[in-house]
């Protein structure tokens, strides 16, 4: 594992497209998923201890965030060969296990999109506003030794909240940090 941190937003920034399988055996492509006030694409994965320590949490901000006009989606970009913990198989129990719900989990199985985005670590999240501008590129909350440090609402869901409001996102962004991305030998 090596702590990687995620670089500053670049405000404005085009979402890219892509079409992706879900854990549900579905295609979803970036015209699908996009919310009537903003868009949330992160970048996740199974193991990473990072993920593990907020994914209850930011399951609960996305669904918060779909009733602002906000829709979210997950994706996996990891070496599934070297790293068989971020597995298909595996997805869809991660996601059963923590309630993804409606939250869609796909699988970057050529890591095509991790590098069309520029993802870097999981977690790592791009929040764009209704016309996928990017406006956020920072992190969910602050941790301490592993744990969420609770005091309010996540610094994601109130990016995201003022992106649904103004349709730009916080000047200053606090960098997500987590694994780095498991890139193919």
């Amino acid at each position: 594992m090596t702590l990687t941190k995620t670089p500053i937003c670049d405000f404005g920034k085009k979402a890219i497209n892509f079409k992706l399988k879900s854990t549900n055996n579905e295609f979803i492509s970036l015209e699908q998923i996009v919310g009537e006030k903003g868009t949330l694409i992160m970048f996740i994965c199974n193991h990473c201890p990072y993920v593990k320590a907020i994914i209850r949490d930011l399951v609960e901000d996305c669904k918060n965030l779909k009733k602002e006009g906000i829709n979210s989606i997950a994706i996996m970009s990891n070496d599934t060969k070297n790293y068989p913990e971020d597995s298909f198989d595996k997805m869809i129990s991660f996601a059963k296990d923590n309630n993804f719900g409606e939250l869609k989990y796909l699988i970057d199985e050529t890591q095509e999109v991790a590098k069309n985005y520029g993802a870097v670590c999981t977690p790592d999240f791009f929040g764009y506003n209704k016309n996928l501008e990017l406006q956020y590129r920072g992190r969910m909350r602050e941790l301490k030794d592993l744990n969420p440090v609770k005091n309010g609402d996540s610094d994601l869901k109130l990016a995201m909240k003022m992106i649904a409001k103004t349709q730009k996102g916080p000047s200053e962004q606090i960098p997500s940090m987590g694994c780095n991305i498991k890139w193919f030998k």
